[in-house]
């Protein structure tokens, strides 16, 4: 079987000029070429396709019955390479129809998406977002593009991916305001052995969390697992239990919830926060948008916290 001789992008140039203009010299010109230069490459086009292809006449250069049969082809190619040539249209946010799909952890659901919806429903309101939970499976789903973004404390992510970090995690400790047997500034590796706790089982930390535990021959009293954190406020307000859980989600619970934040007298490794995306979608616009919003939220955000927390403990 023979090989099918291929063609570049000059060659096709080449007879798409002859065709429209029937002059070696012109189609010289339009090129940026000599005349010879031109008709050496037309005589090494018309070795490799066998065909004379464009044959002098009283009217010009025209074209054979197989340049002909070309042509339409030819220009077809052009214009495809053309437009992959072409830089992308402009990016809008406002006109944008699109869904984001976004692994989170449980603690982000309540810290981040709140916060995140509502700013990209202002900028973009043909934008949808959907929350998916965290799995086994979100390295292929990313890199597939059915999915956009993980955010959250996402070890497995780490390695492959691009990441941006948004904010570093130590750990914090809550109970009711007027719980019968917790002061603050009393509250130590004593009274935290002492009293009941109510634990967060499906969170991203809380291997960190029990590693420092078992580690430490800390005794902690578990009477009580939940999935996820929604349900704490509603437990540790009703309750004399206490939970241990990262600062973050911690101080927003307290929010929620008229809770007393504590320093947590456990040594529990802190982490980091933040968002990861594939290398295929890195220069993608929507997902750049996306991700510059991330940052601009959350970023910002928890610097201005961090240095309001140290302003008041002053």
């Amino acid at each position: 079987m023979s090989e099918v001789p291929l063609l570049d992008g000059r060659q096709l140039q080449l007879i798409d000029l002859l065709h429209r203009t029937a002059s070696v010299t012109r189609t010289a010109e339009k090129l940026g070429q000599t005349q010879p230069t031109v008709s050496l490459w037309l005589a090494r086009l018309r070795e490799q396709l066998g065909d004379p292809l464009f044959v002098r006449t009283a009217q010009g250069m025209l074209p054979t019955p197989r340049a002909q049969e070309l042509i339409g082809t030819v220009r077809t190619v052009l214009a495809g390479l053309q437009s992959i040539a072409e830089p992308p249209a402009a990016f809008d946010a406002a006109t944008m129809q699109r869904s984001f799909r976004i692994f989170m952890t449980d603690a982000s659901h309540i810290t981040l998406l709140p916060q995140l919806f509502s700013h990209v429903r202002g900028l973009a309101p043909g934008v949808t977002l959907e929350a998916a939970a965290i799995h086994a499976g979100m390295a292929a789903e990313l890199e597939a593009g059915t999915a956009d973004l993980a955010l959250g404390f996402i070890p497995e992510l780490e390695a492959g991916f691009y990441q941006q970090t948004f904010y570093d995690q130590d750990w914090v400790c809550l109970a009711h305001t007027d719980h019968p047997r917790i002061r603050p500034k009393s509250f130590g590796l004593k009274e935290y052995s002492r009293e009941a706790h109510v634990g967060v089982v499906h969170g991203t930390g809380v291997r960190l969390l029990e590693s420092a535990v078992k580690r430490l021959e800390i005794e902690r009293h578990v009477v009580l697992n939940i999935p996820g954190f929604l349900g704490l406020p509603a437990i540790l307000s009703t309750t004399d239990l206490i939970a241990t859980l990262p600062r973050h989600i911690g101080e927003t619970l307290a929010r929620i919830g008229g809770l007393r934040v504590l320093r947590c007298p456990v040594p529990v490794p802190g982490f980091s926060v933040r968002q990861h995306w594939h290398a295929r979608f890195h220069q993608d616009p929507g997902n750049r948008w996306l991700r510059g919003i991330c940052a601009e939220l959350f970023v910002r955000r928890r610097h201005v916290e961090l240095h309001g927390r140290k302003a008041r403990d002053a």
